[in-house]
């Protein structure tokens, strides 16, 4: 089994040994650097990962809100997952979707069911989705996600989707960037190869290079913006963190691109999945310090947290650099229109935050952010390496901030609830003074006018 040249286990285990028990002028160095937004070595963040004073957190956990805040501005992008089918062939050992799983009712979507879904999610106000299918080569082939975006393009006022689909060749690649997706998001669960083999025992994911080189797969095949993550409880956390920022450095280096976002979810147990408690827990303290890590190491990506998390939690890392979040969730086919409070016995995995897309809204805004449902960057081309240019000058920010403010006011004004409007006023009110640029703030004045008049889709 082939490991990429860049991904060498030794040197990162070494890393963290060397790095073990940092001082506070050392910590304090790295921060300072960090808060220029310019990122860090693997040796830097490997010595943040190992913080324990309660005084350095506090330092890091600041230095990394004021690091997202510097690059993004306090705009927090608002997205849900589709689920379109739960049939796979492979058998991890965490997943409820696992081919071994007999207890499961297996079912995949219709394209007309799908599209459905989606409405009942436009009903909501969502305008991002991203499309999830167990890898099941039949039921999950390129032909049936092609048509399934195209179909929701078409027929739903959905203005992006993005993709979670299993590993494709090239021109399986080029046929998702001709269908229009946004971000290509693929998950290495661990970079441990050992635990990986562990964990994924048999199906096409037990191929580890198939797996970790589909992302620059994705980018020679024309797709410009790339996900990745890891499942965080499989293996060490700190190590899979460095393996998942050596992952991007080597995309960054050779193709001018990292990822578009870094996902971080925890393993949550999961019906009929055989692994039912993390091999190797992470807690509240170390998750947040891996957010944080994160955040500093990457500052021009964007970094996504899902419903795996409580809504106490969820709130509080958005002061620590996460800038985009999942919302009113369902992880199971047809979830949205048959959706019960109940558990799901077709989930793929247990859910903690089961607000509704508005109270999730007007939290984001009591907490003094911007619920973003912004497509513009898509739309105007600014993906991939210009992307890249405009986030890494903090330029991004002359555009996030005011595309934000236009997509919360198309939500207020056609879904939102009283309590998500009166939340929503005073922070509208200090984000348009706060627009740097004089001419952006008085196009954003203008755009706003006129969704009020009715005009919809509106951006820079």
């Amino acid at each position: 089994m082939q490991i990429p040249t860049w991904l060498a286990e030794a040197d990162l285990e070494n890393l963290l040994r060397e790095a073990a028990k940092p001082s506070a002028p050392r910590v304090r160095e790295i921060l300072a650097k960090a808060a220029t937004a310019q990122g860090l070595t693997l040796a830097e963040a490997a010595q943040l990962l190992q913080i324990e004073d309660e005084e350095l957190l506090t330092e890091l956990f600041q230095a990394a809100g004021q690091v997202k805040e510097r690059i993004y501005g306090r705009r927090v992008v608002i997205f849900a997952p589709l689920y379109l089918t739960n049939e796979c062939h492979n058998n991890c050992l965490y997943c409820g979707f696992r081919a071994a799983n007999r207890s499961l009712a297996r079912r995949t979507l219709t394209v007309e069911e799908a599209v459905a879904e989606a409405k009942a999610l436009e009903s909501q106000g969502h305008k991002r989705l991203l499309l999830v299918a167990g890898e099941n080569g039949r039921q999950a082939a390129v032909d049936y996600i092609v048509q399934v975006i195209e179909a929701i393009y078409q027929q739903a006022d959905i203005r992006r989707l993005n993709v979670n689909i299993a590993p494709l060749d090239g021109e399986g690649f080029r046929r998702l960037k001709a269908a229009g997706i946004g971000t290509y998001q693929l998950f290495q669960e661990t970079y441990h190869l050992d635990t990986y083999r562990q964990m994924h025992p048999a199906g096409a994911k037990a191929d580890y290079h198939w797996r970790i080189s589909a992302p620059e797969r994705a980018l020679q095949a024309g797709i410009d913006d790339i996900g990745m993550g890891v499942l965080y409880g499989l293996y060490d956390h700190r190590y899979d963190t460095l393996a998942l920022l050596a992952h991007a450095h080597y995309l960054d280096r050779t193709y001018g691109v990292g990822p578009h976002t870094l996902s971080v979810p925890r393993l949550r147990p999961a019906p009929g999945s055989q692994l039912q408690a993390a091999p190797y827990p992470v807690s509240d303290r170390d998750f947040k310090k891996i957010v944080a890590v994160l955040r500093l190491a990457v500052p021009y990506t964007g970094l996504i947290l899902s419903t795996r998390e409580t809504p106490a939690l969820r709130d509080e890392l958005l002061h620590l650099g996460i800038s985009q979040i999942s919302a009113g969730s369902a992880t199971s086919p047809g979830g949205y229109r048959e959706r019960a409070r109940t558990a799901d016995p077709t989930e793929q995995f247990a859910i903690e935050d089961h607000r509704t897309l508005d109270e999730v809204i007007t939290c984001v805004l009591q907490a003094g952010f911007i619920p973003s449902f912004c497509t513009a960057c898509y739309r105007s081309g600014r993906t991939g390496e210009r992307f890249m240019q405009l986030a890494k000058s903090g330029n991004i920010q002359n555009v996030c901030q005011p595309n934000a403010l236009l997509t919360l006011q198309e939500y207020l004004l056609h879904f939102g609830s009283e309590a998500a409007r009166n939340a929503a006023a005073p922070v509208l009110a200090k984000e348009q003074e706060a627009i740097r640029r004089e001419d952006i703030r008085r196009l954003t004045a203008d755009r706003l006018r006129r969704l009020e008049q009715g005009e919809k889709d509106l951006y820079l």
